[in-house]
């Protein structure tokens, strides 16, 4: 049974991607922290889940009731709650590993997706509200999320960047971080709590699964087994490959010099979704350097009872390329498929929180009448 202490020594963290009340209040995330998770990553669709599925939640609804609150204030009340006190437990971790981990995340409402300035105004908010240094606001990579990303980490605040898929928005990302970590260096933190430049954290959520749910589709009507399985793996590979090309670059080492950390490619997105497919996969041959892996309960499980640990990032490079390669030759074009993932993840975002919307108002009426 392997140790999350065995991925830690080859400078990979893992992060649990769940939260809900009863999960903080009951211990169960302070054992894991002593097991060795570092930190913590939510989403809405994780929150709706939380919310709308327990009762954990229902005496903070009805005193929120008696104060008259909005709907989404409900919403954000008992979203707070939860993000500090996750950041409280991992303070510790935030503390020994010099704010290298310890984070928790809380996302960027995703009706704002596509509208940088409203994404800049939303992020800056949430950071300053929850007023913890070890929070990480997340924006999604989408076109308009660029640059509110240059803008962010210019102003101080942690910043994880969610849904990339594809390598030429990987670079685009990267590219934002080191701009706004320039930015940061030359005038200072501009929000209340910002960070300098040798203290803010990023990290670049790459997601995985849902790349080989998409390709194996396209596999499968091409009339190709062999590449089943792999190309989100050989495309994570590739990503890692450029994330160590751009952060040893000539801007990159001038930042370092003024302490500035590299943004840490965090491989989201993977319980497996295919269930003839090893459900540790995706942790396993993605453990590497400067690397953080965000799993749900269950897949955390698995990898605790059988994972595998070993060196595995780094290696098969060469085999990554030609399998990606390959892949262009089928008239398989990836860039395509990885754009449209990211399309689906805003919407698979939208609905969720939508629908917790709807999920509170229901809950407030049903506490109100009775």
């Amino acid at each position: 049974m392997p140790e999350l202490s065995e991925l830690d020594n080859i400078g990979q963290s893992i992060w649990l991607d769940f939260i809900r009340r009863s999960f903080l209040t009951s211990g169960n995330l302070k054992a894991l922290i002593d097991r060795g998770v570092k930190g913590v990553t939510s989403n809405p669709a994780i929150f709706k889940k939380a919310i709308a599925g327990s009762t954990d939640y229902d005496d903070d609804i009805k005193s929120l009731i008696q104060k008259e609150q909005t709907v989404h204030a409900i919403y954000e009340s008992l979203a707070f709650k939860d993000i500090m006190m996750a950041a409280d437990q991992l303070k510790a971790v935030y503390k020994t590993t010099q704010a290298r981990d310890g984070y928790v995340s809380l996302e960027v409402n995703p009706d704002l997706a596509h509208d940088t300035d409203q994404t800049i105004s939303e992020a800056k908010r949430l950071f300053e509200a929850l007023g913890k240094p070890n929070v990480m606001i997340k924006v999604p990579a989408t076109p308009a999320g660029i640059p509110a990303i240059t803008e962010l980490i210019g102003s101080g605040v942690n910043v994880n960047v969610t849904l990339i898929f594809g390598l030429a928005n990987y670079h685009a990302v990267a590219e934002a971080y080191i701009a706004g970590l320039e930015r940061l260096a030359d005038q200072g933190p501009s929000v209340t709590g910002g960070h300098p430049v040798g203290q803010v954290a990023s990290v670049a959520s790459f997601f995985v699964s849902r790349v080989d749910s998409a390709v194996d589709k396209a596999l499968e009507k091409a009339g190709n087994s062999e590449l089943q399985g792999k190309i989100a793996v050989a495309n994570s590979k590739a990503a890692y490959g450029a994330f160590k090309n751009i952060f040893k670059g000539k801007r990159w080492q001038e930042l370092s010099k003024q302490g500035a950390r590299v943004q840490r490619v965090l491989w989201a997105s993977t319980s497996t979704k295919n269930p003839q497919y090893r459900d540790t996969l995706y942790i396993d041959e993605l453990i590497g350097p400067d690397t953080v892996n965000t799993v749900p309960p269950e897949t955390l499980d698995a990898f605790c009872d059988h994972g595998q640990v070993g060196l595995t990032l780094t290696q098969g490079l060469a085999e990554a390329q030609g399998q990606l390669a390959q892949l262009a030759d089928l008239g398989i074009d990836l860039t395509a498929i990885t754009k449209k993932l990211q399309d689906d993840g805003v919407t698979a975002f939208a609905e969720p929180f939508a629908a917790l919307m709807q999920s509170i108002t229901e809950k407030r009426d049903r506490l109100k009448a009775a």
